[in-house]
């Protein structure tokens, strides 16, 4: 079993599933497993069949919750409420590569000790704007 599941909701369905198609394999080694850009839904897994990230499409979920009538952005601006963090070997070429596929800078690879011995971090966002931290010890 599983212990999470992570699964991000998408409103660019095929901009998402293009950028963790091609970021997820060389930083986790996971594989998709199922989907296609057009969706609604798509999930990589890892060498032990563990989940390792589901996207799905964010008014297919509303759909199924009755939700669609609620807006899918705050109004304004606001600070991030999650985030997905990759622990990768190499922070600069992780960022390089998440780049390179449609990610968005956030913060460059930093050294942050204050964090933890040795750690490095870069952030940045995915197609849809989720956070991702990328990070090595």
């Amino acid at each position: 079993m599983d212990a999470l599941y992570p699964r991000l909701l998408v409103t660019r369905f095929a901009e998402c599933f293009a950028f963790y198609r091609a970021v997820l394999p060389a930083l986790t080694g996971a594989a998709l497993v199922k989907g296609a850009p057009e969706g609604p839904y798509a999930n990589w897994e890892d060498v032990d069949d563990q989940a390792v990230l589901v996207l799905y499409d964010r008014a297919a979920m509303a759909a199924d919750l009755g939700t669609a009538h609620l807006p899918t952005r705050p109004a304004a601006d606001a600070q991030d409420a999650a985030m997905l963090v990759l622990r990768v070997g190499d922070v600069d070429a992780a960022l390089d590569l998440c780049l390179r596929s449609g990610g968005a800078l956030v913060a460059p690879a930093t050294d942050r000790p204050q964090w933890g011995p040795n750690l490095r971090s870069a952030h940045l966002r995915d197609p849809e704007g989720h956070l991702i931290e990328l990070q090595s010890y």
